[in-house]
């Protein structure tokens, strides 16, 4: 700096702030699609932070109202609406991201008004029988099932059809880029209209116990489900206008099969180590448990906001039979994927305990668990969204065996190690689950269809 110039020193200092201005203009004003996909990126970002802030403050406020133990009972019975849920989809979500915007591109609007109507009638279906078979089984196991349950899970089973179909509606509206339809409905609206709706109960001075929470749900997730539909439909008239409807629904659900597998094994993957928890320690220690994951789960939005803003794209590209826009699109989602996660991890981290406190100050006790569970959202952010990537360019069947495998042995280490680590035990076996799940992921990718999904190979993130 010997030699420089007061003014020459200003602007090599300010250097770095013109480009980070000058990125964003570019984020905003850019056309191309490299461009638009980081912009969706970023929305549902957004709309995911905002959705984590509102699902957070609902959930400190939930178990400051309700107690250590009644939030621990809503918690499980919730993971399981969870668990149904993504059974009930059938896959189908998954498919309306690879088919609608095929169709479109090849002009097949008989078939995409088929799919729109064959997915949001299966949805509504298959979760009212999944439900029902729930709350059957729940009654059948009488006395063998602890009291304290019953009531909230069979309140809670009464949201799955809405869950469901609000999961599909996502899905059709992520396969559009339309973000802000399928996105802000469930993850803001609806934990909005939970959190208004316990307000309520608290201040008339109702008991708030895990059965009011329950109900709270119900009419938050149907509300937003109902607008949802007619916001998702609306567009959909509005794009393709009235035409033949055209249906090869036994075509689409043998399509969505491996796809089912995904998802579920997916979503034992995230929620294994509640219920497993919930077999061996009390409701106050789940609950304890789900506030560490919850927070330090923030990180996971990151990968959901990649994999929902490629996902249109890649679809189109991979229509195109566009190999070398493939190759550039998935190596620019792993960075968007990891680095943006890793700075996340550090931040909640670094907050962890004050997050906790607002729980309760002995949840606090879990704080060193979140070290353990962020290891594994990074190992699985090294790959960027790999599930979607797969599933998009047709290694559906090799990412369902990965996922099945590696829910499996989650499920088999959290059995092994709960009962002696207790929440460690679950955490230990998550990240072992994902470290299985990224290292198949690499190799599926690597060597059948050519690409490098490692951070280690694509490096730090690049300019538009």
């Amino acid at each position: 700096m010997a030699g420089l110039s007061v003014d020459q020193t200003a602007g090599q200092a300010s250097q770095p702030l013109r480009m980070l201005v000058q990125s964003i203009r570019d984020l905003i004003a850019g056309s191309c699609d490299r461009t638009r996909a980081q912009r969706n990126a970023v929305i549902v970002f957004l709309v995911r932070v905002a959705s984590a802030g509102l699902l957070y403050l609902s959930q400190v406020i939930l178990a400051r109202w309700m107690g250590s133990h009644e939030y621990g009972i809503y918690m499980f019975v919730w993971t399981w609406v969870l668990v149904l849920g993504s059974i009930s989809t059938l896959g189908m979500p998954v498919v309306m991201l690879r088919m609608v915007p095929e169709y479109l591109v090849k002009g097949q609007h008989a078939l995409l008004r088929g799919l729109l109507r064959f997915g949001q009638i299966t949805s509504i279906v298959a979760s009212s029988v999944v439900a029902g078979i729930a709350v059957l089984v729940v009654l059948a196991l009488g006395a063998r099932v602890q009291s304290h349950f019953v009531l909230p899970a069979i309140l809670a089973f009464a949201c799955v059809p809405a869950f469901t179909l609000s999961d599909m509606l996502d899905g059709i509206g992520r396969s559009r880029g339309w973000m802000s339809v399928g996105l802000l409905p469930p993850y803001v609206l609806r934990p909005t209209l939970l959190l208004a709706f316990m307000t309520g109960a608290y201040v008339l001075g109702w008991p708030v116990t895990a059965e009011t929470a329950a109900v709270s749900a119900i009419v938050a997730t149907w509300s937003t489900a109902i607008l949802q539909l007619a916001l998702v439909n609306k567009a959909f008239k509005a794009e393709l206008g009235p035409g033949e409807t055209t249906m090869t629904g036994r075509q689409w659900l043998l399509s969505a099969s491996p796809l089912l597998i995904v998802t579920v094994s997916d979503t034992i993957l995230q929620t294994s180590d509640v219920l497993v928890l919930s077999a061996y320690l009390s409701p106050t220690q789940v609950g304890m448990y789900f506030a560490a994951a919850k927070t330090m789960s923030l990180v996971m939005f990151v990968h959901y906001a990649v994999g929902s803003a490629i996902a249109n794209r890649m679809s189109a590209l991979r229509a195109h039979g566009d190999t070398a826009g493939l190759d550039s699109l998935v190596k620019d989602a792993v960075r968007w994927t990891f680095w943006p996660s890793l700075l996340g991890a550090v931040v909640i981290l670094a907050l962890g305990k004050p997050l906790l406190w607002m729980f309760s100050p002995q949840f606090m006790d879990a704080y060193p668990v979140m070290f353990v569970l962020a290891l594994g959202h990074l190992i699985r952010a090294s790959v960027g969204p790999a599930d979607t990537i797969l599933s998009l360019l047709g290694e559906q069947k090799a990412n369902a065996l990965i996922l099945v495998t590696s829910a499996a042995w989650s499920l088999t280490l959290s059995f092994i190690l709960v009962p002696h680590l207790g929440i460690y035990g679950a955490a230990i076996a998550t990240v072992t689950a994902c470290l299985c799940a990224a290292g198949a992921s690499y190799g599926v990718a690597r060597h059948k269809l050519g690409l490098k999904l490692s951070v280690l190979h694509v490096g730090l993130p690049r300019r538009a």
